[in-house]
């Protein structure tokens, strides 16, 4: 494993992040009001810095930065929109974390590369309309079939759902029980058949919409470390990481 970046790289990352932030965040904000859209060229700006890698490991092609590094970063950026530090911030926070926490060789392999580059941005599909955040009560439900799963249901208010190239999906995979055994975590990637994404809802830059699965079938190896009825336990460490570090 890599080790952390040291101090004075940091230091110069950190002054290249704060003239981006003071050179075109700022001047961009009244746009961002304006288009309710974060433009193209500043979203690719944030791919050539490296943001949407801070805290993906360098072995996968990301900066590596530690808790406190990531939380200076976050200072920064504090001085702009918060739509800005978002977009990637879901990326590296709840989007991947459960990926890096949990995932297995193979499927930090498949896709934290690409996380990191922001060729493919990931967002978390836990909330719903009856149901908010809790996973014990989700109703999105996965049928095993075979060497799959069939996954239905519908989410609320998920962070860059139009951008997501990948979703982490939480859904019910026991229909019998009703505590934490009953949940999985899914890495759905966004093209499947089955899945809709629905308008943005208005969030000053910052877009959520409603996502659709219709009977989407993943393969059981998408289920994040291969562990069924993990779920629930893993959406609590994610969502603890993103209370102490916000998108």
């Amino acid at each position: 494993m890599t080790s952390r970046v040291d101090d004075e790289s940091f230091s110069q990352l950190i002054a290249v992040i704060e003239r981006f932030v003071q050179k075109r965040l700022v001047p961009n904000e009244m746009r961002l009001e304006i288009e309710d859209e974060i433009p193209a060229d500043i979203v690719d700006e944030m791919r050539e810095l490296g943001l949407f890698g801070v805290t993906i490991l360098q072995e996968f092609g990301g900066a590596g930065l530690d808790a406190r590094q990531e939380a200076q970063v976050a200072m920064v950026f504090g001085y702009a929109a918060p739509a800005f530090r978002s977009l990637f911030g879901t990326n590296t926070g709840i989007g991947a974390r459960g990926l890096i926490l949990e995932g297995t060789a193979e499927q930090k392999a498949q896709y934290l590369p690409k996380l990191a580059s922001g060729e493919v941005i990931a967002s978390f599909a836990l909330t719903e309309p009856d149901t908010g955040s809790d996973p014990a009560n989700l109703t999105t439900r996965a049928v095993r079939d075979g060497n799959n799963y069939v996954l239905s249901g519908t989410k609320r208010y998920i962070t860059n759902a139009q951008r997501a190239g990948l979703f982490t999906v939480m859904a019910r995979t026991e229909f019998e029980k009703l505590g934490a055994e009953a949940i999985s975590a899914f890495l759905v990637p966004a093209d499947l058949p089955g899945i809709t994404v629905g308008k943005k809802d208005r969030q000053r830059g910052t877009t959520t919409s409603d996502v659709v699965f219709d009977r989407v079938r993943v393969p059981a190896a998408a289920i994040i470390g291969l562990k069924p009825g993990k779920g629930f336990r893993l959406a609590m460490r994610v969502l603890d990481r993103g209370r102490m570090c916000p998108k």
